[in-house]
This record gives structure tokens, C-alpha cells and sequence, in this order.
């Protein structure tokens, strides 16, 4: 049977929650996903295994872009520990990949970055980018079903502990669910913070930031940004597609 401790959790990572696992809300994110995961494993996605993955690929002394998504994908065999990533086995024009990952493809692009292989963001995470979901699991088929079992505490705790220990991050905020995390960074150190609408279908081009303008031809310019900002503080950029990032449109 599939189970759930704090020993899923890097050490490094730990020791920036600190007392965190002393508190309430811990004990209370245990119990209610061990509930979970006692009913019917099968239905939790990803598997328990995979619940830390983005903190085991990504160290915290290494983090130099964070990206927040919501939950993870609730349809079957997507789901892999990091927000916004899938397998790379999933075909880009089938009907299961997903349209946010769809359109973050295009801002690559636009942005002179090229075009996404597939849609496993992997070598993202072990470039220091840290992929974050504010909800570490889901029920199969039902989204945000998880989003009440106690994550918030935990990713709340994790966000505002980076954020005063690693000055000099970015921070990419797409849609308002992220963006409701801004108080926990804003008062830190000279963090980079990049807002706009969300990637997904319904929201990539609303708010008065759009993730994609109208027609899809301009993009909010958030990868090269990023990569401008680690020029600028001597950090080795990201490599956002393939072996090296081309010259950009927004450059």
C-alpha cells in the first residue's frame, strides 16, 4: 500500500520548511492523503512516488526560475510530479496533450527559442528551474479535487522560505490562482516577478497581461526575461529549448 511522510522530501528541502512538520497542518496533510491513498491509490495522480518529484530534481541551492501551476493534471497518464510537464511519450497533436503546455510551446517559440520536442519538462527542472504545483495531487477525473487536504500550508511554507532564503529569483505567475502567492514573495530580496493570464485554452489571452496577445503572434516574453535577468546576475541562462537558446524577438 502506497504511503506518505515526510521522508519523500529532500533533505535540503526540509531544512528550509524547518519546524513546519512540528505543526497541526502537517499532521493534518498526512492523515488526509494516507485516507486517500488507503481508499483507492489508483485514483490519486501522480503516484505518491512522484508527489516531491520537482523538489528531488530541483535542489534548493540550484533554484533560479519558478514556475506555479495549479494542480496536476487530473487525466489519465499525464501527471508526473512537475507542473505543466507530461510524459514525453504523449504525441503533441493528440487530443490528450494538453492545451497550456500547447501554448506555452508557442511562446518558445515566438520567442525565438524554437519548438518543444515533446512535453516533458525535465531537463527544465534539473536546470534549476523549479516546477511547482500548489496542489501536489488530484483525484483521477476531477480537478482541484485535492486542493482542501492541506497542500496549501506546505507550498505556502516552501514559497515564502525560498523566496527569503534565494534572493535574485524569478518568479512566473500565469492566472490568478499563482498570482494569489505574491504577498509570500514580494517582501523578499530582489525577486523578478512576472505576471499574465494563464496558458490554458480559456485563459491564455484575457487580463490585461495576456500569456499569448490575440491571434497568437506575440508572446509575454517570460523565457527570455528570465534568461535576461540571469545574464545580468552572471547565472548560467536556461536552456528553454534544445542545446542552446537563439537569438530571441525580445531580446
Amino acid at each position: 500500500m502506497p504511503t506518505f511522510s515526510k521522508d519523500d522530501i529532500p533533505k535540503d528541502w526540509q531544512e528550509l520548511l524547518g519546524n513546519y512538520f512540528d505543526s497541526s497542518d502537517w499532521i493534518n496533510l498526512v492523515s488526509n492523503l494516507q485516507s486517500a491513498l488507503d481508499i483507492d491509490p489508483a485514483m490519486v495522480r501522480p503516484e505518491s512516488s512522484q508527489f516531491f518529484r520537482a523538489l528531488k530534481l530541483t535542489a534548493v541551492d540550484s533554484v533560479k526560475v519558478v514556475i506555479l501551476g495549479q494542480d496536476p493534471y487530473h487525466s489519465p497518464g499525464l501527471a508526473q510530479g512537475l507542473a505543466f510537464s507530461i510524459p514525453e511519450n504523449i504525441p503533441a497533436n493528440s487530443r490528450e496533450f494538453p492545451s497550456s503546455l500547447r501554448n506555452i510551446g508557442k511562446a518558445l517559440a515566438l520567442e525565438g527559442f524554437g519548438h518543444l520536442p515533446n512535453g516533458d519538462l525535465t531537463t527544465w527542472a534539473e536546470q534549476g528551474v523549479l516546477l511547482l504545483n500548489t496542489a501536489l495531487s488530484v483525484r483521477l477525473g476531477e480537478a482541484g479535487s485535492h486542493a482542501n487536504l492541506g497542500w496549501k500550508s506546505l507550498i505556502d511554507r516552501l514559497i515564502s522560505g525560498l523566496a527569503s532564503q534565494r534572493p535574485h529569483l524569478v518568479w512566473m505567475l500565469w492566472g490568478a490562482h499563482a498570482q494569489s502567492k505574491i504577498a509570500l514573495i514580494e517582501s523578499s530580496i530582489d525577486q523578478l516577478i512576472l505576471q499574465s493570464s494563464h496558458p490554458s485554452g480559456l485563459g491564455v489571452y484575457k487580463t490585461n497581461k495576456p500569456f499569448l496577445e490575440p491571434g497568437a503572434k506575440v508572446s509575454c516574453g517570460h523565457f527570455t526575461k528570465a534568461n535576461q535577468w540571469l545574464k545580468q546576475l552572471n547565472k548560467e541562462e536556461i536552456i528553454w529549448v534544445g542545446e542552446t537558446p537563439q537569438t530571441n524577438l525580445f531580446s
